[in-house]
C-alpha cells in the first residue's frame, strides 16, 4: 500500500491575518529565514495603519511567554504585502492602549 504525504499549502500571512475564519497559527520567516509560529492575538486599527498583535507559540530567547509582538501590515504592490516587527516603544504602547480599550468595550456590552 502507497503510504500518501500529506502537502500542506503554504499560507500567506496577510491572508491568514484577515481571514476572519483562519483559526490557524501564523508563520513568519525571522532574519535567518527560520520559521516562527505565532499565535494572533488581535488586528488594531489605528492612525490609518492596521497592526498585528502576534505572540511566538516556542519559546523565544529573551522574551517572556506573555510577551506578544506588534507587527504592521506594510502594503506594497510590487514586492507584495507583508508584516513588520515594529520597535518604536511609543506605538507599541499605543497599539496596546488600543487593544485594551476595545476589549474593555468588548466586555461592557
Amino acid at each position: 500500500m502507497k503510504e500518501e504525504k500529506k502537502v500542506e499549502k503554504e499560507v500567506n500571512p496577510i491572508d491568514a491575518l484577515f481571514d476572519v475564519n483562519n483559526s490557524e497559527n501564523i508563520v513568519l520567516y525571522n532574519e535567518n529565514d527560520e520559521a516562527v509560529e505565532f499565535e494572533q492575538i488581535a488586528l488594531i486599527p489605528l492612525d490609518s495603519q492596521v497592526y498585528a498583535i502576534l505572540k511566538p507559540t516556542a519559546k523565544v530567547e529573551g522574551v517572556a511567554d506573555d510577551e506578544a509582538f506588534v507587527f504592521e501590515v506594510v502594503e506594497d504592490e510590487e514586492e507584495g504585502d507583508t508584516v513588520r516587527l515594529v520597535e518604536d516603544d511609543k506605538v507599541i504602547d499605543k497599539v496596546f492602549e488600543e487593544y485594551n480599550r476595545l476589549l474593555d468595550e468588548e466586555e461592557g456590552k
